[in-house]
């Protein structure tokens, strides 16, 4: 809103400063700082809020260290997330802008999801919360909202590299890149980056090439499957990895910050001429949401450090996860997120691999036996000793060296 405001007064009046908001650093710092300041003021108001009406955590006591002086700490705290996210991007990013648009509605989306969740849990005395399957349906159809956007919309493009005579009847652009020239077109593409791959580019559209002719028709229904496998994964990691004080927020900041300048080298040209990467038309504007995103989780983090003053619930963990997933997707870098969000993946599959294992070893012996001491794996190190302060820390520092093997892959070939 404040973007269009001060493009206004800088059009028409030419107020000095005004112009500032046209550049999207200044838009994205402003966004950090504004959610910074929402998460920290307003969200300290909001667990006093939740405090007085006893929404509460309910703790089931598993033996761990310290886990039972958590009964009744505040959650739902993923509002404080979300409000954080929401008021800078409203504020400064363009909302006509269909990448913009998309991660509103999948923030509001998965949050209601969450939401719904915890207010069962709370309010309903259902420790169980909304069944597992409502869950999936949610976020199968956000999935579907968001695949079937991308594949569609006209505003969705990416710029490639093409040859005269062009095959497609769009307009073509000249510049020079290096010392030779290049003529490039923008055009609805399936296509993706995937590292180490040849060009670091892969096509969904060409995943079923061996059916022979007529494969391409089948393209939508193999980016969608992708789409819904990618956001399901993601958001029920996160709240898998939901599990001690600060680990899912700061290990979710991390990501965001190294999405930030994945969306913001994917949008500016010059740099994606450079690094000889995908360029995405108007995908820059998504850097703005990205900083509010670090901002509000870098903020909810104030409180929600060890000893928590309050939980996200599932009203944050399922909206971060999700949010990472469709981020990812609209700046083609989705099938990255196995390296970056390693955290969330190694938490998932210590989890698959626990249940598995104890029902296979139960229905071969009679006697379920497992691999870890408990799942997930945070709980595992709680077992072993660790105090989950040291447990969060060394996670995040795993989540930092993960974010920037993430990055260096832009030039790898």
């Amino acid at each position: 809103m404040l973007y269009y405001l001060f493009t206004y007064l800088d059009h028409h009046f030419k107020i000095p400063g005004a112009g500032v908001f046209q550049y999207i650093t200044f838009r994205m710092a402003m966004a950090v700082i504004t959610s910074l300041i929402v998460t920290t003021v307003y969200g300290h108001r909001l667990i006093e809020f939740l405090r007085n009406k006893q929404v509460g955590e309910t703790v089931r006591n598993l033996g761990l260290e310290g886990q039972m002086q958590k009964q009744g700490t505040p959650t739902m705290g993923g509002i404080i997330i979300l409000l954080g996210i929401l008021v800078p991007t409203l504020l400064f990013a363009k909302l006509d802008n269909v990448y913009v648009i998309l991660m509103l509605v999948t923030t509001v989306w998965l949050g209601a999801i969450g939401f719904l969740d915890d207010y069962i849990k709370v309010f309903k005395k259902n420790k169980e919360g909304l069944a597992g399957k409502f869950k999936i349906i949610g976020q199968v159809g956000l999935a579907l909202i968001i695949g079937w956007t991308m594949y569609f919309n006209h505003d969705i493009v990416i710029r490639q590299e093409v040859k005269l005579p062009v095959k497609y009847d769009l307009p073509v652009d000249f510049h020079m890149r290096g010392s030779h020239a290049v003529y490039t077109q923008d055009v609805k593409s399936t296509k993706t980056t995937m590292p180490f791959y040849k060009d670091n580019e892969f096509d969904y559209g060409k995943v079923l090439k061996f059916l022979g002719p007529g494969y391409e028709y089948y393209a939508l229904v193999v980016f969608m499957f992708f789409t819904i496998l990618i956001i399901t994964a993601v958001s029920n990691g996160a709240n898998i990895t939901d599990g001690i004080d600060g680990l899912a927020t700061g290990t979710s900041a991390i990501i965001g910050v190294t999405l930030a300048v994945l969306a913001y080298v994917s949008g500016n040209t010059v740099i994606a001429d450079y690094l000889n990467i995908m360029y995405i038309p108007n995908s820059g504007e998504l850097v703005i949401f990205a900083g509010a995103f670090v901002g509000a989780c870098v903020g909810f983090l104030w409180y929600n450090s060890y000893p928590a003053q309050v939980f996200m619930g599932d009203t944050g963990s399922l909206a971060i996860g999700g949010i990472i997933a469709v981020f990812a997707i609209m700046i083609r870098k989705e099938l990255m997120i196995p390296l970056l969000c390693g955290i969330f993946l190694l938490e998932s599959l210590s989890v698959i691999m626990q249940v598995s294992y104890f029902k296979y070893t139960k229905k071969r012996s009679g006697e379920g036996k497992r691999i870890f001491l408990m799942a997930p794996l945070h709980h595992h190190y709680q077992k072993k000793g660790f105090h989950e302060a040291k447990i969060v820390t060394r996670f995040w520092i795993i989540g930092i060296v993960l974010a920037v093997l993430t990055i260096i892959t832009l030039k790898l070939r």
